[in-house]
């Protein structure tokens, strides 16, 4: 496969950035805390609540990192202009970071809450980020990459 043919990939599916994704998790999360606030933890969450965000953030940061050191794209909204495929720090355990960066960091948001209702969504945003860019930055990532690609989809998971 020619790493200059690039596959149509609907544009609609990769119309959100996956921060915008997590801001708006993070809002539906603290309105179901509010509004529907589902068995709350009878210990204070709020303290690892802050470590997870903490942890999160320091993946995301991190991976983001790795990608300006490798001198490629970061934009989650073009993975065609991507350089290389980065394989270091988080990546050779995670082909996402950034993205289970963010879980993280819902994560932590949903514990600082304090209730039930929160954490609901956290499998719904997994869904999201894998059915509206996970899949599709894949294709591109394949078709550009080829072999190379392949080989690091079955060597390190979508996740972790």
């Amino acid at each position: 496969m020619s790493k200059s043919t690039i596959t149509y990939v609907n544009p609609l599916k990769l119309l959100i950035p996956p921060p915008v994704y997590m801001v708006i998790f993070a809002g539906l999360m603290w309105l179901l805390s509010q509004y529907y606030p589902v068995y709350s933890w009878s210990i204070d969450t709020q303290d690892i609540g802050i470590g997870i965000i903490f942890i999160g953030g320091l993946i995301d940061l991190s991976s983001l990192f790795l990608f300006l050191i490798a001198k490629t794209s970061v934009n989650p909204m073009k993975p065609e202009k991507a350089e290389t495929v980065v394989k270091r720090g988080m990546y050779k355990f995670s082909r996402n970071p950034m993205y289970l960066g963010l879980l993280l960091l819902l994560t932590g948001w949903s514990l600082f809450l304090g209730v039930l209702s929160a954490l609901v969504l956290l499998p719904t945003f997994v869904w999201t980020i894998n059915t509206m860019q996970i899949q599709y930055e894949e294709v591109i990532l394949e078709q550009k990459f080829g072999d190379d690609y392949v080989q690091y989809k079955k060597s390190v998971r979508r996740w972790i």
